[in-house]
């Protein structure tokens, strides 16, 4: 199998059709664009839970990972609580470093106001690099949750900040010195600080509070298969417009210097939302300083369309993330 996440057969062939219902507390489990789980233990609230392993990088995965997990979290509507953090390092690993990590990953919870509750350290030979898996824990009302499952005909597809902010940030530290051959200063520095704008705690808030009740946040598979997920999930078809989904200019450089597609490219910190009023939500996302944008509709049918003015292109189902393809990557610098 491919570096990435399994294909959408095979988790329906291989993973998925494995599993079984068998408890009334889940009230949604495993399913395709489903990255939490959510469970009823009393009457007005509900328990989410997320796991994130850390792939596409080695440079502060842990911090990476508290922000995918606690995206996923934020995604259905909830609060995020606290997260577990599981560890196995290479026998080369020093202390110090070890120290760092969770150092890194201390200070991010301090800013999102959640807790590292426990997890497990490991030194196993069966590693050569740090792995890192963070599970998130968060809470909900009841009547207030979201899930990706909803969407309907019709309905507004909003987008919140802009697409490939994880993926940026990435590509600036891993490739900082190569791209200071072509880039100024400046722009390696904007890239490198999308690191900080990761977090959809605030959107998915204002989002829950405007009505929504379905969402998902954008991860590995980028924009494009979040938005088959999305589609997947719900059972429904979508029409985009490919120039109304906001990105940055340093994400639209770094992309084109190491041959990366940024719309499939990993990108947490931006969230999709379902509503009937896209417009209402964008304005209410604005007055919270939240970047926003309607970039199409949900429609009656099984097509999930991209348009690029006269050109139409049809989305598949997620394939590895172009990040990957920072691995081996020879130097791209034009003399």
């Amino acid at each position: 199998m491919k570096i990435g996440k399994v294909s959408e057969s095979v988790l329906k062939r291989s993973v998925l059709k494995q599993i079984k219902n068998r408890r009334e507390e889940v009230l949604v489990g495993a399913g395709i664009g489903e990255d939490c789980a959510i469970l009823s233990f009393q009457e007005d609230e509900v328990v989410t839970l997320t796991v994130d392993p850390v792939t596409a990088t080695t440079f502060e995965n842990g911090v990476y990972g508290i922000y995918a997990a606690v995206n996923d979290i934020a995604a259905t509507g909830a609060e995020p609580v606290g997260v577990l953090v599981s560890i196995l390092l290479p026998e080369s690993t020093y202390e110090s470093e070890l120290k760092e990590m969770m150092q890194e990953m201390e200070k991010i919870c301090d800013s999102l106001h959640i807790q590292i509750i426990g997890g497990h350290t490991e030194v196993a030979r069966a590693v050569n690099c740090p792995i890192i898996t963070i599970t998130g824990v968060g809470k909900a009302g009841k009547d207030t949750y979201a899930s990706t499952r909803g969407a309907k005909p019709g309905q507004d597809i909003v987008i919140s900040k802009w697409i490939g902010l994880e993926g940026t940030s990435i590509i600036a530290h891993e490739k900082e010195e190569e791209l200071r051959e072509k880039y100024p200063s400046h722009l390696i520095h904007a890239a490198k600080e999308c690191r900080n704008l990761l977090s959809v705690i605030p959107e998915a808030a204002t989002a829950i509070k405007s009505g929504v009740r379905t969402m998902h946040d954008v991860t590995e598979g980028g924009v494009f298969g979040a938005l088959w997920e999305l589609a997947e999930s719900s059972g429904v078809g979508l029409e985009i417009d490919l120039q109304k989904l906001p990105i940055r200019q340093e994400t639209i450089e770094v992309c084109e210097f190491v041959d990366v597609n940024p719309y499939q490219m990993i990108s947490s910190g931006c969230l999709l939302m379902v509503t009937d009023q896209g417009f209402d939500l964008v304005r209410a996302l604005e007055k919270n300083g939240i970047n926003a944008a309607v970039i199409g509709k949900i429609t009656d049918n099984n097509d999930r369309v991209v348009i690029n003015e006269e050109e139409r292109r049809f989305l598949e189902p997620p394939k590895s993330d172009d990040i990957y393809k920072l691995n081996g990557m020879e130097r791209k610098i034009e003399k």
